[in-house]
């Protein structure tokens, strides 16, 4: 045993172990290394325990052919990608960190590497073949090598995104051998660095049903219950839903192949993955916050996954999951027995690894009824630290998208909190402070930055009204009221300020989207024209500049919330009875943009209701379904919706 000695990757003397050739157990865990040198020749090693490191890499494990047990828990940057790694290296393997893989690793050795190599074979077939004349030169062979690799790498893509790195690493090292084979080329078994990929690349899509064929393996390391039916009638294309009043002028209605691009979206998932304890019976916990994880900048290049993340983090009850939109598969599941998690907000931090060596990570931040900020390094499984932000409830949170460690905080005691959550080091030692309270006359429900100054305003809609705030940090006064207070129409036709405002987002850098000052309305209005005309002096109520208003159900009940995709110019709401309503508002945005844009005198009508199915648990109807909250992915491929009934349903967008 050579375990707790503080040993680094350079103590692993090669010439030390070359006289070890009949080890068969060696246990190196609690130890500082971040890889294994390529040249310690045990070859009949059998057991290795590596836990408590800080590994990095497991492609060395291929020297020892023979390792039947491997244990690497607890090192923090190794992800479900290297499992699939050392699954496909060493064919030997039966139990991988306790588990018994044998089934799931003969799948990847297999099934998997068949796929891939059909799919990289047509890639060439398609694209490459033609390019190389009869006689050609080395140069040219060269040349389109270059070429291929870097166009099958990016383009062949297969299962669910969280294991992207490991099919991109195969799908590399599978072209390279049909080169060799198909070409004559010399075969090149040293690892070489990955090659920069262009920002503007994506990859191809994959069917579900291809797609899905990998999830039953996935699905050893995770695990999620889905016990929900869909009757498949009822799974087809919602149209808008007709009714009186809903008639649009020339100048608002689509051509037919605008509104037939608009009717395309089909439900993809039903998923009960937030029960309390796991209980197939839970249709009452309440689903209240998702939000897709950001695409990964890997130092020079961006993980070219999809155009975007597919991979969506929702909280509700006692769990965060983190959900394949794709595939269904519940990837990683979060739980606080005490908590009921309210919101989650992902940030990407540059930690230091190791050797003074920087690399970009994905950080969940989530929060609720206790009123702590937890910080999960998901990559790694881990909730490395808490921030006590507030006594009471935090309603929601937030991330300044110009400062990676700035996190605003919402909560219960009339009170936004700006935070700094620093960035942990390679022990995820980190140091939190608070820079800023923002003081509220009642609770604050949503926030939003002002697009165009996100380090100057933030906008929130509360209980008693929608705020603005200055929050530039140039400024000695820690503690701040609002700047403004704007005033929306009422029922009777009158300017009002007290309302409560549960919806809150920008649709552009301009445009406010905001409810319910009354029932079944969604304002549109100018954040610019109506801050600018708070002018210079001590006035702190101004009127909201309305541009339009959208129609929407005439429910009283509160905290239905509303989303928007600004890339596509569209606006989410949900309703009291399990439907969508979807607003694509390309045709108004120009309008609205010019400085004297008119208001928009009619009520805009949905473009598309999604219409709740027929669902079924455990033989009954789910009824009484409450949409709590609708979010797109930036290019609006995919659509989550967060139920009352613990039901996270997922559509796709074809």
């Amino acid at each position: 045993s050579l375990s707790k000695l503080q040993l680094k990757t350079g103590d692993l003397d090669p010439r030390l172990f070359s006289r070890l050739r009949h080890l068969q157990k060696l246990d190196l865990s609690d130890n500082l290394l971040d890889k294994f040198p390529n040249s310690l020749t045990l070859p009949d090693l059998r057991v290795l325990n590596c836990n408590n490191n800080k590994l990095e890499d497991v492609t060395a494990l291929k020297q020892f052919p023979l390792l039947e047990e491997l244990t690497y828990e607890n090192n923090v940057y190794l992800t479900l990608n290297d499992d699939y790694k050392v699954m496909f290296l060493l064919q030997n393997l039966r139990l991988l960190n306790g588990k018994d893989i044998t089934k799931l690793a003969n799948h990847v050795r297999r099934v998997n590497s068949r796929k891939l190599t059909s799919k990289v074979t047509a890639h060439w077939e398609k694209f490459f073949r033609d390019q190389l004349p009869e006689k050609y030169t080395a140069e040219q062979v060269k040349s389109i090598k270059k070429k291929f690799l870097k166009s099958v790498q990016t383009n062949v893509v297969y299962g669910p995104s969280s294991l992207s790195e490991f099919t991109r690493w195969r799908v590399k090292m599978i072209a390279e051998e049909f080169l060799a084979y198909s070409l004559g080329l010399e075969l090149n078994t040293d690892p070489e660095p990955e090659e920069k990929m262009d920002e503007n690349e994506e990859e191809s899509t994959e069917s579900p049903r291809e797609a899905a064929e990998d999830v039953g393996q996935v699905g050893d390391f995770s695990s999620y219950i889905n016990n929900v039916t869909v009757t498949p009638s009822k799974r087809k294309r919602n149209h808008s839903k007709p009714g009186s009043g809903n008639k649009r002028s020339k100048s608002q209605a689509n051509t037919k192949e605008e509104a037939a691009e608009d009717v395309s979206a089909e439900p993809l998932h039903f998923l009960q993955c937030h029960s309390k304890g796991n209980s197939r019976e839970d249709f009452k916990t309440q689903l209240w916050s998702c939000v897709f994880e950001p695409l990964l900048d890997c130092g020079a290049r961006k993980d070219p996954i999809v155009s975007s993340s597919r991979t969506v983090a929702t909280c509700g009850g006692e769990s965060i999951c983190l959900i394949d939109c794709e595939t269904g598969t519940v990837l990683k599941k979060y739980k606080v027995a005490t908590e009921e998690f309210f919101s989650v907000a992902w940030t990407t931090l540059t930690m230091v690894i190791s050797n003074s060596r920087k690399k970009s990570h994905n950080i969940l931040a989530a929060a609720g009824r206790r009123g702590i900020v937890k910080l999960i390094h998901v990559a790694a499984d881990f909730c490395y630290g808490e921030i006590k932000a507030h006594k009471k409830p935090i309603a929601t949170v937030c991330f300044s998208p110009t400062r990676e460690t700035h996190l605003f905080t919402a909560s219960y005691d009339k009170r936004i909190a700006l935070w700094d959550i620093g960035i942990p080091d390679c022990d995820y030692n980190f140091k939190a402070s608070q820079l800023l309270v923002l003081e509220a006359l009642s609770i604050p429900l949503r926030i939003a930055l002002v697009p165009t100054c996100s380090d100057q305003y933030l906008l929130a809609g509360c209980e008693g009204g929608c705020f603005a705030w200055n929050i530039k940090l140039d400024k000695e006064q820690k503690s701040r009221p609002f700047e403004a207070i704007f005033q929306f129409p009422d029922e009777d036709g009158g300017m009002t300020t007290s309302h409560r405002v549960d919806g809150l987002a920008f649709l552009n850098d301009d445009v406010v989207v905001s409810k319910s000052s009354k029932p079944g309305c969604i304002y549109l209005w100018s954040w610019s024209r109506s801050f600018d005309a708070k002018g210079k002096g001590c006035q702190r109520t101004v009127s909201a500049v309305i541009l339009a208003e959208l129609e929407w159900s005439m429910t009283d009940l509160s905290y239905l919330t509303l989303s928007t995709c600004p890339a596509k110019d569209y606006v989410f709401c949900g309703d009291e009875q399990g439907s969508v309503w979807m607003y694509n508002l390309s045709n108004y945005t120009t309008a609205w943009s010019s400085a004297k844009g008119k208001r928009t005198d009619k009520r805009i009508p949905p473009t598309q209701i999604l219409n709740w199915p027929e669902l079924r648990a455990n033989g009954e109807q789910l009824t009484e379904v409450l949409i709590n909250n609708v979010v797109s992915d930036p290019t609006f491929t995919y659509l989550v919706v967060l139920t009352s009934v613990n039901i996270t349903a997922i559509w796709k967008k074809s």
